[in-house]
This record gives structure tokens, C-alpha cells and sequence, in this order.
């Protein structure tokens, strides 16, 4: 694995290009929803501040469900310890998913509502690109081999990391490569019916709890091969929220059938 570039005195994270790629494809693909849907709004703005929450809140998330990785608040001021190898370390590793997606999705909602944009649209909107970006923010996880992989596998497509953030020389499921295909394929699935909900025969809304409900699925059974201690009830902490998504995304979906048929 390649969990960093060195240019010259420049040691650069495969992790924080790829999530910065993401982020401009998630852009990309949110302006040009806006677009075919008339939707006059800045996606690139409305992605830079969301990342920069989901990032904020995929920490805090991870500190709060990892107790053994918190550091006294006075570190976060001492640029001696914050440049130094441990700070580096702890600034780079520890992201849990489910925080990123509540910070990201919050600052959504927020900037959404200020831009004065219908929501179930807006949110539809959103979906096919919060997808894209998921799934190529995956691959950083891959390339720098931070322990987001799967459980040892004997198949033929087992993967080692001996030279990972979080090393293992056992072979292993390449769990982000399975996020990448997935992600990526409902990504497309969303973004083709996004036409059909502009063509008026679908309810907006109901990209969005797809994306809920298809994530929610994903992102449950992947837990199963990977290696994240169990939370509570024998589940992880991902398959927990994965479960609060599905239901969501349920209620909602049954919420605005029962709309359409009403109107």
C-alpha cells in the first residue's frame, strides 16, 4: 500500500488526497444535479463547508466511541506536539463514518435551508453525489491501509498491508474495494432515477430514502466481514447506525407514499 507520497522534504497522505478528490468529484456531481434540475445554488461551497464538518464530526464520533484515543485539550494548542509524530498520528487516524455523515449531513440542511431550496429536492440532489464521494473517499482508506479492512479471507482476492497505517501480513477482504463498487453503483442507480423523479413520475423525496435505505443495507453487511469490535446487542457501532438509516429511510419513504396518494 502507498499510505503516503514523499516529494522531495514532502510527506503527503494518500488518505487526505483522496478525501480531497472526493470532495471535488462530490461537487462536481452536485452542480451538475443543480443544473438539469434549475436549482440555482453553489455546490462547490455547499461541499467544502459539509466536508468540513463531516471531517469535524467523524472525529468527534470516533473519540466519543474510542475513549483510549482521546488527548487533553491543551495538546490541541501546542503546535510542538501537533507537529510532532503522535500529533500527526492522532490528526491523521480515528474517523468513524456515521459522525462524518451527521456533520455533513447537518451543514447540508443548514446551507439548503439559507440557499431557500426545496428540501426533498434538494436532498434528492445530494444523494447521487454524497454517494460518489463515499465511494472514492474509500479508496484512500485502501491506499493507506488504515485498518478499515476486512477479516482473513483464503480467497483468491484476499489482500495483505504490511506496509499500512495499521499493518497486518494476513491475508484479508479488501473491504473498500467492496465499498468502492458498491457505493459507485448506487451512486449511478440514484443519479438515473434522479431523471425520472425531474420527468414528474416519481415523488421527490424518494432518491433520498433510497440513498438511506441502499447505504444503510451496504454498510451493514460490509460490517460483517470487517473487523470493528462490537457495540452493543452483538453489533458494531457502523451496523447500529446502518440499522437507524434503514429505518429512516423506511419511515420516510412510507411517509411520502402515503402523500402522493393523498394529493
Amino acid at each position: 500500500m502507498i499510505p503516503y507520497l514523499h516529494l522531495g522534504p514532502l510527506q503527503i497522505p494518500t488518505f487526505g488526497l483522496m478525501v480531497a478528490l472526493a470532495l471535488i468529484t462530490s461537487a462536481y456531481v452536485l452542480q451538475a444535479d443543480f443544473d438539469r434540475r434549475g436549482m440555482n445554488a453553489d455546490a462547490f461551497m455547499m461541499i467544502t463547508v459539509a466536508g468540513l464538518a463531516g471531517i469535524i464530526g467523524a472525529k468527534l464520533m470516533h473519540l466519543l466511541d474510542t475513549p483510549s484515543d482521546r488527548v487533553p485539550l491543551s495538546l490541541l494548542f501546542d503546535r510542538h506536539w501537533l507537529f510532532s509524530q503522535n500529533g500527526l498520528s492522532w490528526i491523521r487516524l480515528g474517523f468513524a463514518w456515521f459522525g462524518g455523515f451527521l456533520g455533513g449531513f447537518g451543514a447540508m440542511l443548514v446551507m439548503g435551508w439559507r440557499a431557500k431550496l426545496h428540501m426533498w429536492e434538494f436532498l434528492d440532489a445530494s444523494s447521487p453525489a454524497a454517494s460518489f464521494g463515499y465511494a472514492i473517499g474509500r479508496i484512500g482508506c485502501f491506499l493507506s491501509g488504515d485498518g478499515d479492512y476486512g477479516k482473513p479471507t483464503s480467497l483468491p482476492w484476499g489482500m495483505s498491508f504490511p506496509n499500512g497505517i495499521v499493518p497486518t501480513t494476513e491475508r484479508v477482504h479488501p473491504a473498500p474495494l467492496y465499498e468502492f463498487a458498491v457505493w459507485c453503483l448506487i451512486g449511478w442507480f440514484l443519479w438515473r432515477l434522479g431523471s425520472k423523479v425531474l420527468g414528474k413520475s416519481r415523488p421527490a423525496g424518494e432518491i433520498f430514502c433510497l440513498y438511506l435505505l441502499l447505504t444503510g443495507v451496504a454498510r451493514f453487511l460490509v460490517e460483517i466481514i470487517r473487523i470493528n469490535p462490537p457495540w452493543v446487542w452483538g453489533m458494531s457501532s457502523a451496523q447500529v447506525a446502518s440499522l437507524a438509516s434503514i429505518l429512516v429511510g423506511g419511515i420516510l419513504f412510507l411517509f411520502l407514499l402515503r402523500e402522493r396518494k393523498s394529493a
